[in-house]
């Protein structure tokens, strides 16, 4: 039965949700009206709302390209496909390639949102060695997976809170900074963390399809792609000149590239050390750029992995502004002060967690960031805290800012299942020479979405802090 209600999901996803690139066209033209109708603002300044926030991801956009690209090339090295191999060793069943991926996934996610990167390689590689493998629904794994990020160690909003003389602090908002004792090592962060690492991968192996209602991804590959047996290894010999040259042997020494990798490793160490567990993108990028360099040995065959990885990477170069757009009108027209305030005038003591969350799961559609979402909305709520508990000792304040904090950022992590802005990270990587799409994913979610929700939900309201 939950298996034929997960193919009507499916299905419905397939025939209903349009392309990526439209789902956000159609959100900046909702995002448009709401805040036209609501908050009054002109068309004028909705359009430059919306052009001002339009360049606000260039930075952004670019860490992405560059975290799917080194990442990629981590894998194309010899020293990950004879790991792979390893493992596929004790895996041969589809439902072991499901179970074996979320588990991974969860736990990278804990390090880092970013790692999905990495469990997305897993999972394309198992699936070319393990026949049977519904592929769009392991893709649906490798993303419903990365949902874990929110109670790891790259947890944007609780890191926000630990830092001295933040946004909120110099607005006056907050007095103090939020210990991460009090969000990311509370009881109810310890007891999501269960919810994703112990749950996750016993409920995406329950919804798991059919075996032969699936796309397997060596059947779907084309020719070309089943056919290219060149190694990088190969191809850069190939790229030699017949006779020995200065050129050729600057392009494939390991001298240089060693002594940069020494370099870097060199500043990856002194960085931890310095900054503690400072595991932001910038450092995670640039270790993933050492790692590719150590394990591709070259100069040349660096540079051929990088090629070879880069190849998929055109929805997010011109996806990417049109969310900061939507991002700009909900941020500069009001709208995102708006939607805070509602809240604040309808919350009470004891529902304020389910009103966060609830919010941090709208306002995502429009501002799919954690952080991003927080500067504009974080304000609003924890205002609304202060209202709510004025009167309350200090402690018990603290104690409620936390509770609302991490209830936006669990609804606003969830969410992500339902909005296609973050798969763009994993079908680069996992669609790669597929004709694959969002829509063939996005249905095998919505019951792990249901599931969460409610369960979060319950979690926000009635267990401590």
């Amino acid at each position: 039965m939950i298996s034929r209600l997960g193919e009507k999901f499916t299905d419905i996803f397939r025939k209903n949700m349009p392309d990526a690139f439209v789902f956000a066209l159609v959100l900046t033209l909702i995002t448009s009206i709401t805040a036209f109708f609501w908050v009054g603002a002109t068309p004028l300044k909705i359009i430059q709302s919306w052009y001002d926030g339009f360049w606000s991801m260039l930075a952004f956009g670019m860490q992405m390209v560059l975290l799917i690209i080194t990442g990629y090339s981590i894998a194309l090295s010899p020293f990950s496909s004879r790991a792979i191999d390893k493992v596929a060793k004790y895996i041969s069943t589809p439902k072991q390639v499901y179970f074996i991926t979320v588990v991974f996934g969860m736990l990278a996610g804990l390090v880092s949102w970013g790692w999905v990167v990495i469990a997305a390689l897993l999972g394309r590689e198992l699936a070319l060695r393990v026949r049977g493998v519904n592929y769009a629904y392991l893709i649906a794994c490798v993303y419903f997976s990365s949902i874990s990020w929110v109670s790891g160690l790259s947890s944007s909003i609780p890191l926000l809170l630990n830092t001295e003389k933040n946004f909120l602090i110099e607005a006056g908002i907050l007095d103090n900074i939020l210990p991460t004792s009090l969000t990311l090592g509370s009881t109810i962060n310890m007891c999501m963390i269960a919810l994703f690492v112990l749950l996750g991968p016993f409920l995406m192996l329950w919804l798991a399809p059919k075996k032969e209602k699936g796309i397997e991804i060596i059947d779907e590959l084309g020719k070309e792609e089943q056919t290219l047996n060149k190694s990088i290894s190969q191809e850069a010999e190939d790229l030699k000149l017949p006779e020995k040259s200065f050129s050729d042997f600057m392009n494939n020494t390991s001298i240089f590239q060693y002594i940069i990798v020494f370099m870097g490793f060199s500043y990856v160490i002194y960085h931890f050390y310095s900054k503690g567990l400072d595991l932001n993108l910038n450092i995670m990028i640039f270790f993933f750029i050492m790692i590719g360099m150590l394990l591709h040995k070259t100069p040349m065959r660096y540079s051929i992995s990088m090629k070879r990885s880069s190849t998929n990477i055109s929805s997010i170069l011109y996806q990417y502004p049109f969310y900061a757009g939507i991002m700009g009108i909900m941020t500069y027209s009001g709208l995102g002060d708006a939607l805070g305030q509602a809240i604040a005038n309808i919350a009470t003591i004891d529902n304020y967690p389910f009103y966060a969350y609830v919010l941090g799961g709208i306002v995502n559609f429009a501002i799919p960031s954690g952080g991003g979402e927080f500067a504009v909305i974080g304000p609003s709520i924890i205002e609304a805290v202060n209202q709510i508990g004025a009167g309350l000792p200090d402690a018990r304040l603290t104690e409620m800012t936390a509770r609302a904090s991490l209830s936006l950022a669990y609804g606003e992590a969830l969410t992500n299942l339902l909005q296609p802005f973050f798969l763009l990270i994993v079908v680069p990587i996992m669609g790669a020479g597929l004709k694959i799409q969002a829509r063939d994913v996005m249905g095998y979610l919505a019951i792990p979405f249901l599931i969460y929700f409610v369960l979060q939900i319950l979690m926000v309201l009635y267990l401590p802090i």
